[in-house]
C-alpha cells in the first residue's frame, strides 16, 4: 500500500466510526463519481479515485484498519517506532499487535500459526439479510427466494484479480514471504504483509471489470428455508453464500436473522401463545365454552368454569408453536376478561334489577370480604 499522507477517512468521507456497510457505500459513490471511464482526461478526478481505492482498500480489513486507527500511515512503513527490520532484508513491518500477537509468534505451530492467520483474511466477509415473517409462517415454516447484491467472483479473470493473460509477480516488501517481522520488546511478531495481503505476490495488471480484488457485486437470488418454529433472534446460515473472497479466496457465510411479526390475537413467549380473551359477565357467572383459532387450522374449544374471575388464566395444553428442530408444541394460555355490557334493553335492566334485589352478599365473597375489611379498619 502507498505510503499517501492523506486522512482515509476525509477522503472517503465517512466518520471514523463507520461500520462495514457505511465504507462501502461511501467507496462505491466516490468511484463511481471519479471513475476514469467518466472524467477521460482529468488527472485530478484520477487521482482521488486512486486515492478513493487506496483508503477503502485499507479500512475495509479489519486489521489493517485496526493498525492504522493506532499508528495512522506510519503502520504501513518500515521500522515503524524504531522497531527495526528482521529477517535478512524482509522489512521491520512495526508494531501491529497486543499481547495476541506475541502468543501467535510463540506458539504459532499450535494455534494454526501466520499462515491461517492469513487465510482467515482473505476469507470473504459474513454478511447478514434481515427477514421479516408472520406468525403463522414461523408455526409452519416455508421455503422462500431472497435476492441480495453480493461480491461474487469475477468472471473476466476468473477470480484470480489478474487481466486475462497476466499473472503475478513477487512481493518485494516481503520477497514471497506472505509475512513481515518487527520486534516487539524481547520478541518478534510476524503478522501478514500489508502490501500483498498475506499472498506472498502482487498482481502487476489488475483486472478491469473487479480492479485487481477477484470479485465483483451483483445481485443473487438465493433459495432459504424456514423451519417451524423460528423465533425473533433465530439466525440461519447458508454456507459459502457471503462475499467472494479476494482472488479465488474461500467465500463468507450468509446469516439470515428472522424478525417474526406482532400477531393480532397472539402474544409470544417462546414456544408459548398467549391470548387475551373476553367473556360476557353471564358466561363469567354460569360457565360455558369459547373457541379459539388454532395456527394448525382447527379450532381450540376452551371451558369457562362457573365463577371465573378477569385475570384467570386457563392452559391448553400442546396447542402453542413448535418446538424449534425438536417435537411437539409449547402451550395456549388464555387470560380471561370479564366484560361488563354497556347497552341493556329495557327486559335486561328490569332482570338485572330483580337480580340485585335478592343478593345477599355471598354471591361475590371476595367483594363481601373488602368490604369487611373497609368497616373493621374504620368502623364505618
Amino acid at each position: 500500500m502507498a505510503a499517501t499522507q492523506f486522512d482515509y477517512y476525509q477522503t472517503l468521507e465517512v466518520s471514523r466510526d463507520a461500520d462495514g456497510s457505511m465504507l462501502k457505500s461511501a467507496y462505491r459513490k466516490l468511484a463511481m463519481k471519479y471513475h476514469p471511464d467518466r472524467n477521460p482526461g482529468d488527472a485530478e478526478a484520477e487521482a482521488k479515485f486512486k486515492a478513493c481505492n487506496e483508503a477503502y482498500e485499507c479500512l475495509k480489513d479489519p486489521q489493517k484498519r485496526a493498525a492504522y486507527d493506532r499508528y495512522g500511515h506510519e503502520a504501513f512503513t518500515q521500522g515503524m517506532n524504531g522497531g527495526g527490520g528482521f529477517g535478512g532484508g524482509q522489512g521491520g513491518q512495526g508494531d501491529f499487535g497486543d499481547i495476541g500477537d506475541i502468543f501467535e509468534t510463540i506458539f504459532g505451530s499450535a494455534f494454526g500459526g501466520a499462515g491461517a492467520s492469513r487465510q482467515r483474511q482473505r476469507r470473504g466477509a459474513d454478511l447478514r439479510y434481515d427477514m421479516q415473517v408472520t406468525l403463522e409462517e414461523a408455526f409452519d415454516g416455508k421455503s422462500t427466494e431472497i435476492e441480495i447484491e453480493v461480491s461474487q467472483s469475477c468472471d473476466t479473470c476468473d477470480g484470480s484479480g489478474a487481466t486475462p493473460g497476466t499473472g503475478e509477480r513477487q512481493c518485494n516488501l516481503c520477497h514471497g514471504r506472505g509475512a513481515v517481522r518487527a520486534k516487539q520488546g524481547l520478541f518478534v511478531v510476524e503478522r501478514p504483509c500489508p502490501t500483498c495481503g498475506g499472498r506472498g505476490a502482487v498482481i502487476e495488471d489488475p483486472c478491469g471489470d473487479c480492479r485487481g480484488e477477484g470479485r465483483v457485486d451483483r445481485a443473487q437470488t438465493l433459495e432459504v428455508d424456514i423451519p417451524p418454529g423460528v423465533d425473533t433472534g433465530t439466525r440461519i446460515r447458508l454456507s459459502g453464500k457471503g462475499e467472494a473472497g479476494q482472488r479465488g479466496s474461500p467465500p463468507g457465510d450468509l446469516y439470515i436473522f428472522i424478525h417474526v411479526k406482532d400477531h393480532a390475537v397472539f402474544e409470544r413467549e417462546g414456544t408459548t401463545l398467549a391470548a387475551r380473551i373476553p367473556v360476557s359477565f353471564t358466561t363469567a357467572a354460569l360457565g360455558g365454552s369459547v373457541k379459539i383459532p388454532d395456527l394448525d387450522g382447527s379450532t381450540n374449544e376452551v371451558d369457562i368454569p362457573a365463577g371465573i374471575q378477569s385475570g384467570k388464566q386457563l392452559r391448553v395444553r400442546g396447542a402453542g408453536m413448535p418446538v424449534l428442530q425438536g417435537r411437539g408444541r409449547g402451550d395456549l394460555v388464555v387470560e380471561i376478561k370479564v366484560e361488563t355490557p354497556t347497552k341493556l334493553s329495557r327486559r335486561q335492566k328490569e332482570i338485572l334489577e330483580e337480580f340485585r334485589e335478592t343478593e345477599t352478599g355471598d354471591e361475590c365473597p371476595e367483594s363481601k370480604g373488602f368490604f369487611s375489611k373497609i368497616k373493621d379498619v374504620f368502623g364505618t
